[in-house]
């Protein structure tokens, strides 16, 4: 180790005076023992990160311990093959770590902290809790632990207004939160429990002391750090990531053999893409699909295993108590003679119907010898890059397994092109709708689009081909959509429910009774397009659910030789998630669409 460089990162909230003198003799101490890094002095306390090799590391630190007030001061280490700093730097702040609320006094007050052995068998016995990232979105997409909940900032200051926005429900249940090193969450304790949450835990130490004792278990990815290199693996050793200069986005090894990649310039986030560039690779990637769909990937038998995860409301509920409440339409004899069978199991192991379960578990059913439905599998990319994927989705095709559908689904056929990656559905459509659909490759990228949609920023247009027409040249429809399904999958027009609002313009009428609208939906409720028209009495063509008499059936997958239903989603504006590059994709008019003039 003796060429290697040793790292440090440290912090302590203690009342602090003379922090001018404190500064100039820190800064000395240092330069003269060859470290480089930066200190954060200010009168609530200090964070710093340094780097040097042993011997002044060491002794940086016994000077600086021997004072009382940092004579326990906590130190994480890890190494690295070259200083990952520029400069020594010492600034005095009115924080050490910045979130602008003065009552918050760690020195005084933290929430109880959870070492990181404790935390990691809470996971390994599926604790019903809750994980919550405080980190920037751009550190979460290096990556967080499984099923951790980013709380949605792109600076630690906006962390009181993010925790406003935060489910009311996770005030009831445990919530350990967690960053880097744990200082952040030093202040983001005391003000959840501010704000009524009443179990907060913090990570002893954050990530980097988990990995130091625990490795990478329940955690993807690897730990953003504010350094040259950029993140560290499980391992604490460097990754090999780098970051952009120009917009600050995390670039894989992949990322930075990019021809978009120019160091100080752009990346693939940032750099505008050529037209031809991106057809020819789009003309790729359709080539693959076509491969891997042929034949399709269901239609061969194969032992199916369907996970089922327990919400907390099932917790110690028996077995068959849980599989009746969560899937009541397949009806008790379905689930007991699965059980009977032995298909009903938790880690490999069956259950009986009378067993225990409790909240958090991951239970599995096992499906011999299925054999899918066919679908229509004919999915054309219109456009990726490392972030994004904007497809042309056929129908009928789920988006994602459900029911009797598996492996023959929208992002199962895409996971099977985009090997190894963890791709994420910004959005929906209906099995039997089709249109622009879009994808996301990183987790910070699924964040910003989620805002984007929860805040109504992107902008959506339909076609769709109804029964009846309208005397009205444009038409908004405003009934509210209950929030959950009157029958099977389907929702209906409920006073009490959800607000819901749909713009209509018709483009066409014809001699046969229908008519071409445009539909842009202002808001995103289940069906909406759907509901809103039945609702008006003029049902969309060839939907199953939603019928011309007023009726409705139970939400169904059609046939690929059944007639199509005739709603389409045409086009979608919205900015880049990472980039901010605004984006329009529009895919060309479905067979069912007569011309009209746009």
């Amino acid at each position: 180790m003796s060429g290697r460089y040793v790292n440090i990162a440290a912090y302590k909230f203690v009342e602090l005076d003379n922090i001018a003198q404190r500064k100039e003799f820190l800064l000395a101490r240092a330069k003269q023992l060859a470290l480089k890094g930066t200190i954060l002095l200010s009168y609530e306390g200090i964070n710093m990160f340094l780097a040097g090799k042993r011997n002044s590391i060491d002794t940086f630190l016994h000077e600086l311990m021997a004072d009382e007030k940092f004579s326990d001061l906590p130190v994480k280490e890890s190494f690295s093959d070259h200083q990952p700093f520029t400069r020594m730097l010492v600034r005095l702040k009115k924080e050490i770590i910045s979130m602008g609320v003065p009552q918050i006094q760690p020195e005084l007050k933290t929430s109880p902290k959870i070492a990181a052995e404790e935390l990691k068998t809470w996971l390994d016995e599926g604790k019903d809790i809750t994980l919550l990232d405080v980190r920037n979105d751009y550190e979460v997409g290096v990556g967080t632990f499984a099923n951790a909940v980013p709380v949605g900032v792109d600076s630690f200051r906006e962390f009181p207004d993010a925790v406003d926005r935060l489910p009311e429900e996770m005030k009831q249940k445990p919530v350990v939160m967690f960053c880097t090193g744990g200082i952040r969450c030093e202040k983001a304790g005391p003000m959840m429990e501010e704000k009524g949450f009443h179990e907060v835990f913090q990570l002893d130490g954050g990530i980097l002391k988990y990995f130091e004792d625990c490795g990478g278990a329940h955690y993807d990815g690897d730990c953003f750090v504010f350094d040259k290199r950029v993140a560290l693996n499980a391992a604490l050793a460097e990754t090999g990531l780098a970051q952009c200069y120009a917009c600050q986005a995390v670039l894989s090894v992949e990322e930075q053999a990019s021809e978009y990649y120019v160091p100080t310039e752009s990346c693939p986030f940032c750099f505008k893409n050529d037209e031809e560039k991106t057809a020819i690779a789009a003309a790729r990637r359709n080539d693959q699909i076509r491969e891997m769909t042929s034949p399709l990937p269901g239609g061969q038998p194969y032992d199916n295993v369907r996970p089922m995860n327990v919400p907390a409301r099932f917790d110690r509920s028996s077995t068959i108590e849980f599989l009746n409440g969560m899937h009541p339409h397949l009806g008790s004899e379905y689930w007991a003679n699965e059980i009977e069978l032995q298909r009903i199991q938790y880690k490999e192991k069956p259950l009986d119907p009378e067993a225990e379960v409790r909240g958090g578990w991951r239970v599995e059913h096992l499906i011999p010898h299925t054999i899918e439905p066919d679908v229509n599998a004919r999915i054309d990319v219109l456009y990726e890059d490392p972030a994004l994927i904007a497809v042309n989705k056929p129908a009928p095709l789920p988006m994602h397994p459900s029911g009797r559908f598996n492996k023959n689904t929208l992002i199962e056929i895409l996971r099977s092109v985009f090997p190894g990656e963890r791709l994420r559905m910004a959005h929906r459509l209906d099995a039997n709708t089709t249109g622009i659909v879009l994808i996301c490759r990183k987790r910070i990228a699924a964040d910003g689009l989620r805002v984007q949609f929860e805040n109504g920023n992107v902008k959506k247009t339909y076609l769709a081909l109804v029964q009846g027409c309208s005397e009205d040249d444009a038409f908004t429809c405003e009934a509210s959509i209950a929030d959950q399904p009157a029958v099977a999958g389907v929702r209906l027009i409920d006073d009490d429910g959800l607000q819901a609002r749909t713009f209509f313009r018709v483009l066409s009428r014809f001699e046969d009774g229908t008519s071409l609208l445009e539909c842009k939906p202002l808001t995103g409720r289940t069906n909406q397009i759907r509901v809103h028209l039945w609702h008006m009495g003029m049902p969309i063509v060839g939907d199953p659910s939603y019928l011309p008499d007023g009726s409705v059936t139970g939400n169904q997958t059609k046939s690929v030789d059944s007639p199509p239903m005739c709603l389409h989603a045409r086009r979608i504006e919205l900015s880049h998630p990472l980039s901010g590059m605004p984006l329009i994709f529009e895919t060309p008019l479905p067979e069912w669409c007569p011309s009209f003039a746009e």
